[in-house]
């Protein structure tokens, strides 16, 4: 099926030159003068060799048709990742490089979506929220509460962030898993 070149987000599968692609990254330029543009950085799924790609962002393009479904996180080990389907019991294991810097948030019975081509997975998509525990911040300075000042702080899976002043070690957070940042105090 064939998109604009404007439209591809994070986790789209194209297809050039017979072989399929995964989008890591797609940025659109609008310049002042001249063409807009949009720029992409990509895997190819075959080899998982790294390509960027520009196209005027009225280009079109040629999107390959995935399969996609949520999965619940089961494990990690040497093979890699293990997902299961809910509805089957069927499990997939993923490797790697596919899930990337994003399995700080793989928890055990997480739900992601996973997407599949042919059955080998070859993208997978984090809730866009989790809670996390602080493990570790800095004290709060006297006279610092009267701006909106953030300080660092460090999560139960190891990633820093940035929080506000109120919140200390051993509260649990709810950070956002696009941008890795502060979202809301959890709730439970």
């Amino acid at each position: 099926m064939k998109v604009i070149a404007s439209s591809l987000r994070k986790g789209n599968v194209v297809e050039m030159d017979g072989k399929l692609y995964v989008v890591l990254k797609a940025e659109n330029f609008h310049p002042g003068k001249g063409t807009p543009t949009t720029s992409v950085d990509m895997r190819r799924i075959s080899d998982g060799v790294k390509v960027a790609e520009r196209w005027r962002t009225t280009e079109m393009v040629e999107k390959a048709s995935i399969d996609e479904r949520e999965y619940d996180y089961l494990y990690d080990d040497a093979e890699g990742f293990h997902f299961m389907n809910p509805e089957t019991y069927e499990q997939v294991t993923v490797s790697a490089d596919v899930v990337g810097e994003d399995k700080v948030f793989l928890t055990e019975g997480i739900k992601v979506y996973l997407q599949t081509f042919e059955d080998v997975a070859i993208s997978l998509e984090l809730p866009q929220k989790v809670v996390v525990e602080i493990t570790e911040t800095e004290p709060v300075v006297k006279g610092q509460t009267a701006s909106s000042s953030y300080k660092p702080a460090i999560c139960s899976n190891g990633v820093r962030i940035m929080v506000p002043p109120h919140i200390d070690a051993g509260t649990r957070v709810v950070i956002n898993t696009v941008d890795r940042s502060y979202v809301e105090r959890a709730k439970d």
